[in-house]
């Protein structure tokens, strides 16, 4: 799997995630290293509180001298690497800054990001963060700082040497890691061909063209069966307030984390298989930038959720990035209003249930979701004959897209 993100100084930056084997051995000293973090992790939480209860200012260099003096006087915390609760307070002092800010922005209370809280052995994932220094790669092996040694399953060959890794343990319990390396470019033949996209719920995709558009793959719907069945299992077993879970119980709870694991996993699949396919033979993509999250709340709540909007949206932008095409975000703002042949604009916003756009003005007639998608094509700027798929430059007896 492989994410992108920028670098403060403006620079890109991939991260391609490896399936890591794990020894029982690796495991435990990965374990009692996580345990390590996460006391330095509560340290930082209680200095803060403390630091903000007396009107004091604190930063990372006093937490940084805070762990020293602690791996100091602290046989048990001076064991482990100091690279990873280094880290610690790296990430600490992030999320900290992130939630000041929301608040000196005055953000609405759901949109804040929270002061960072305790974690709780039961209730937090294993994360490990390791610089340059920390770690290296020798005969295919992950040699991390402490002497642990894990074996990494390469799917693929790293692009360049890596800057830092992360080691982490997911839902399922399998281990993985994360390593972050410059993003190339790996540009693809011109094609002189462009495209629009609307995102939808019948249909997670609706282009200028219907070869490429992307019906609903109803993974979820499908997997609705098996998921109730695990539910209705740990709803049975389901343990007492205030004490454990019996094996059962945890038995069904893997299970259902497993079947949202595959879920999750086919829709990032068919997402990226459907994003490569549409920037390998089109220069430019004019893309509705449309924020599904208010759906959640909504009477589509779960069908939406199955069409995977957001994902499919992240994967067409990173592919495009990956081989340097024009990908374009078009303000969704009265798009299902506008006529993409003459530009009027419809008096009242069309319903849900009234698929078929047509223009007051010109008389023109389309199903919705197309004409929505060829609006986006001219709002993006690109050349109006780009409606038909003919990028600005291009032969007249070039294909439409």
């Amino acid at each position: 799997m492989t994410t992108t993100r920028g670098a403060e100084e403006g620079s890109q930056h991939a991260r391609h995630t490896y399936r890591l084997r794990v020894s029982s051995t690796a495991r435990a000293a990965l374990l009692e290293e996580w345990s390590r973090c996460r006391w330095v992790w509560n340290e930082c939480v209680a200095r803060s509180r403390k630091a903000h209860a007396d009107r004091e200012n604190i930063g990372p260099a006093a937490l940084d001298r805070m762990l020293t003096h602690a791996r100091t006087i602290t046989p048990w915390l001076r064991e482990g690497s100091s690279v990873p609760q280094q880290q610690t307070i790296r990430d600490f002092g992030k999320s900290r800054a992130k939630a000041v800010k929301d608040i000196r922005d005055r953000l609405p209370q759901h949109r804040r990001a929270g002061m960072p809280r305790w974690r709780k052995r039961r209730g937090s994932a294993p994360t490990l963060n390791y610089t340059r220094r920390g770690f290296r790669l020798k005969d295919g092996r992950l040699h991390l700082a402490g002497g642990i040694v894990v074996t990494v399953v390469w799917s693929r060959h790293l692009p360049a040497d890596p800057s830092s890794v992360r080691v982490y343990r997911d839902v399922l319990g399998h281990w993985y890691a994360s390593f972050v390396v410059p993003a190339r470019v790996e540009p693809l033949p011109a094609t002189g061909r462009v495209i629009g996209v609307d995102w939808g719920v019948r249909e997670t995709a609706t282009t200028t063209d219907d070869a490429y558009d992307l019906p609903q793959a109803e993974h979820g719907r499908k997997a609705a069966v098996r998921l109730a069945r695990y539910q209705r299992m740990m709803a049975r077993r389901k343990p007492a307030k205030g004490k454990p879970g019996s094996n059962g119980y945890k038995a069904a709870g893997r299970q259902a984390a497993k079947v949202y694991t595959k879920v999750a996993r086919q829709r990032q699949d068919t997402a990226r298989k459907w994003a490569k396919r549409i920037v390998a033979e089109h220069d430019a993509v004019a893309v509705e930038d449309f924020r599904p999250r208010f759906l959640a709340k909504s009477s589509m709540a779960r069908v939406a959720a199955d069409a995977a909007i957001g994902a499919t949206k992240n994967a067409l932008i990173e592919m495009g990035r990956k081989h340097g095409r024009d990908i374009r975000l078009v303000n969704p703002a009265h798009t299902t209003m506008d006529c993409a042949r003459c530009g009027a604009r419809a008096k009242h916003a069309l319903p849900l249930s009234e698929r078929t756009y047509v223009c007051s003005e010109c008389g023109a007639s389309s199903p919705r979701d197309k004409n929505s998608a060829r609006v986006m094509l001219i709002r993006a700027g690109l050349n109006p004959a780009g409606v038909e798929g003919i990028g600005p430059g291009c032969p007249p007896d070039s294909q439409a897209a």
